[in-house]
């Protein structure tokens, strides 16, 4: 113990020459704080040979702020951090957390230089005194330093050198000190030290901290909030009041501490310090939300987060994007209309319950701009299988956090019907169709390479809901007939449809390839409500394709604002658009959506329901508002159909697009646009449009009993049901029939001459 004291005694001897030598040099220094000396290994040659006390500029990279995230209005509805901070200035932190701070930590902050010789001197003999560290000696400026030193490194190595109790360290500090001393003023340095220190429960700065312990901002903040704040910085691990009751006792006894010395140093009376000490501790713990699992949004709050980490703008690789976001204290004003996804949010709720397996996901966005308004979905987003709940965007695609969506169906009619106005076809042009549809060689469709893609082994049929015959384009699309759209698909070209809904900013939610396949206009590809209400919306805004877009603003931390504008393009002629609305309008009148009925505006839409109701979709519009709701069980559509099954407390013998999905629509949009005046659709040229141009439906003959059999009366409708004829129809669709011929001519002529073989089905075919 003895020697030990002895070589203690040489070392300080030593150190107080060292800063004598500073001294005496003329430096800024007057004394260096240091650690406490643990023996006489502290290498104060090494020292002395690196001493070079000139100030060093300090490299003082922007403090990781916290992002938020706001609606359309303005309101807060997320935010992300990488550290919990909301800088401000000095002005805006209460006069008595400065007193408070500056008497606990450096209460001659005012009067010395880069560091307190005074003070640095009476730390350094209690410290040696004592075997440890029983009194800082850094100033407030070190303390920043050591803080700026310590958030820029990237390491854990470095980190831990950041803090690392050397004297290299405090010399290197005390060089950086001296330049900031010199660079700033001393309510700079205060207000910069404020701002970044430390303060306990994941609060870094002092607006923060004063929002997470006692729920007020800190130019708010009364004398025994700043004494207990000013206590916490001296070890915030130690006094997090997160962290137990133990905890909370230490920051309550460091509390008095300060009250203490402010009455010490004459700051306060005695008789203040004994009135704030007698007040109980009261920490409010303040949630601090972050991320998209703990929004009130968290589906439309991930498509925002990822729009911004796929852009390169905000940064060359991802992780520089994700910095950007996690730590740039930006504002990112976004398209969310807080009403329409309230109003999405509870037509949802009732139909499709959050502990259902199937799940419903609905998007809403307005025509014109793609601004994304809503993003809603059954379940939960969060982590908990227990819950249900689910940990991908339900509403998008794989981009944006997204699974690999579901199959649209019948949606896609709709750009075949486009594809056939735009090559000039008319609403009463028709096409004979059976009750199956079979390409009758490999070459029948050729997709956008050149390629045979026609199957004639595979057989699609019509649903219950829509049978065969002579169609139009108003009777076919109406009706969501299968084999009258293979066959219209067919007579414009599979290339020209698909080109046709890509121009609509189809494309599938995995992010792969669009299958051009004859079966493409039924809905084969798996996509995602956003991408489908998008498409829907072009013919809403009269063939003006916008790319979805949920930001409209980004602010930087300087208050620099770049504004994002809609990406528009005319995809459609504004004529062919409005026919489609004109046909589409039909749907809910003498179509598939007629069972359940308009919205009381003018409104257009499309009911798709796989082969099988694997998964059912509704994609409807007015001039103001385009939305599209999915229908599917992310087990898997082809292992868990929509039959037989229970959705939202009801049972379901099988379901259809117009069955739930089509009624989500219609209550979304009846509360979305409740407030909003209506607005109707541009009337179709009917001199471009209406009648015919060839292939007109032939006049009804008078019912022939030979040649018609059990079709019930409709000449142009190929019966379902056991009709007994004797001519050459005595052929009943896929009824009972006695012959076992393929179909080989249209239904008006009799060319229906037995049962319809049906093959292996390849590729699923679609219902209404």
């Amino acid at each position: 113990m003895q020697a030990r004291g002895k070589a203690q005694g040489s070392v300080f001897v030593n150190l107080l020459r060292l800063i004598g030598a500073a001294v005496a040099a003329g430096v800024l220094a007057a004394a260096i704080a240091l650690p406490a000396v643990g023996g006489a290994g502290m290498g104060v040659k090494g020292t002395t040979d690196a001493l070079n006390l000139k100030p060093e500029d300090l490299k003082e990279p922007p403090l990781p702020e916290k992002t938020e995230i706001l609606d359309s209005k303005g309101k807060r509805i997320a935010q992300f951090y990488y550290q919990n901070r909301e800088s401000v200035p000095l002005d805006k932190v209460a006069p008595i957390m400065r007193t408070a701070i500056i008497s606990i930590e450096d209460y001659r902050f005012y009067e010395h230089g880069a560091l307190d010789l005074e003070g640095s001197a009476r730390a350094l003999m209690t410290n040696f005194k004592s075997g440890g560290v029983a009194q800082g000696g850094s100033s407030i400026t070190q303390q920043y330093v050591k803080q700026v030193i310590f958030n820029k490194a990237e390491t854990d190595e470095e980190k831990a050198a950041a803090i690392a109790p050397t004297v290299s360290r405090k010399l290197n500090e005390l060089r950086y000190a001296m330049a900031v001393e010199e660079k700033y003023t001393k309510d700079q340095i205060l207000e910069r030290y404020l701002n970044i220190a430390y303060f306990g429960a994941s609060s870094y700065g002092i607006q923060a901290a004063s929002k997470r312990f006692f729920d007020k901002p800190a130019a708010e903040l009364n004398l025994e909030e700043a004494a207990t704040l000013a206590g916490a910085v001296q070890n915030p691990n130690a006094t997090d009041p997160n962290l137990g009751r133990q905890h909370r006792a230490a920051l309550l006894s460091r509390r008095n501490v300060v009250l203490d010395r402010m009455a010490e140093l004459g700051k306060i009376t005695k008789e203040q310090a004994a009135e704030a000490k007698a007040k109980k501790f009261t920490y409010k713990d303040v949630a601090i939300p972050g991320g998209c699992e703990q929004s009130n949004y968290p589906y439309f709050c991930l498509y925002v987060q990822h729009e911004i980490l796929n852009d390169r703008q905000f940064g060359k690789t991802e992780k520089a994007r994700r910095e950007f976001l996690n730590r740039g204290g930006l504002v990112i004003k976004t398209t969310l209309d807080t009403k329409m996804q309230k109003a999405a949010d509870k037509a949802i709720k009732k139909f499709v319950n959050a502990s259902d397996k199937p799940v419903a996901a609905e998007a809403l966005i307005e025509p014109g701009t793609g601004a994304i308004k809503a993003m809603a979905a059954s379940r939960e987003f969060g982590t908990s299988k227990k819950k249900n709940e689910s940990n991908y965007n339900l509403v998008a695609d794989v981009a944006h956090g997204g699974g690999s969506g579901f199959q649209a169906g019948s949606t896609f009619k709709a750009f075949t019907l486009a594809t056939a106005l735009k090559e000039g076809m008319h609403y009463e042009d028709g096409i004979n169709s059976g009750s199956s549809f079979q390409a009758s060689g490999y070459s029948d469709f050729k997709n956008c390479k050149g390629e045979n893609v026609g199957d004639p082994s595979h057989v699609a049929h019509n649903s219950s809901e829509g049978g065969g015959g002579f169609k139009t384009l108003q009777t076919g699309t109406w009706g969501s007939v299968n084999t009258f759209f293979l066959s219209l698909e067919q007579k414009v070209g599979l290339c020209d449809v698909v080109r046709t809904a890509k121009d609509l900013g189809i494309k599938r939610a995995d992010g792969g390839k669009l299958r051009e396949v004859e079966t493409f206009t039924l809905g084969v590809n798996e996509m995602d409500p956003v991408t489908v209400a998008a498409a829907y919306a072009t013919f809403a805004s009269r063939g003006n394709y916008c790319k979805p877009m949920a930001i409209t603003s980004i602010s930087d931390r300087y208050g620099k604002t770049t504004p994002f504008k809609p990406t528009c393009k005319q995809a459609l002629d504004e004529k062919v658009a409005d026919a489609v609305s004109g046909i589409l309008s039909g749907v809910f009148t003498k179509g598939t959506m007629s069972g359940v009925g308009g919205i009381g505006r003018d409104a257009a839409g499309k009911t798709g329901t796989t082969d099988g109701s694997m998964t059912a979709w509704f994609a409807g519009y007015t001039p103001d508002l385009a939305g599209a709701v999915s229908l599917g069980d992310p087990r898997g559509s082809y292992t868990h159909p929509l039959r037989n099954i229970r959705i939202g407390g009801h049972f379901y013998g099988e379901v259809f697009g117009a069955t739930i999905s089509g009624r989500i629509w219609k209550e979304t949009f009846i509360n979305a646009l409740k407030d909003i005046e209506a607005t109707s659709f541009t009337p179709p040229d009917m001199s471009q449009f209406g009648g015919c141009s060839g292939g007109c439906a032939p006049k009804p003959q008078k019912k022939d009993p030979i040649r018609d059999g059990g079709n019930n009366g409709d000449p142009f409708q190929v019966p379902d049901g056991n009709g007994n004829g004797n001519g050459n129809g005595n052929g009943n669709g896929h009824g009972n029939g006695n012959g076992n011929g393929r179909f080989n001519g249209g239904p008006q002529d009799g060319g229906a001459t037995g049962v319809f073989p049906v093959p292996a089905v390849i590729t699923p075919t679609t219902r209404n």
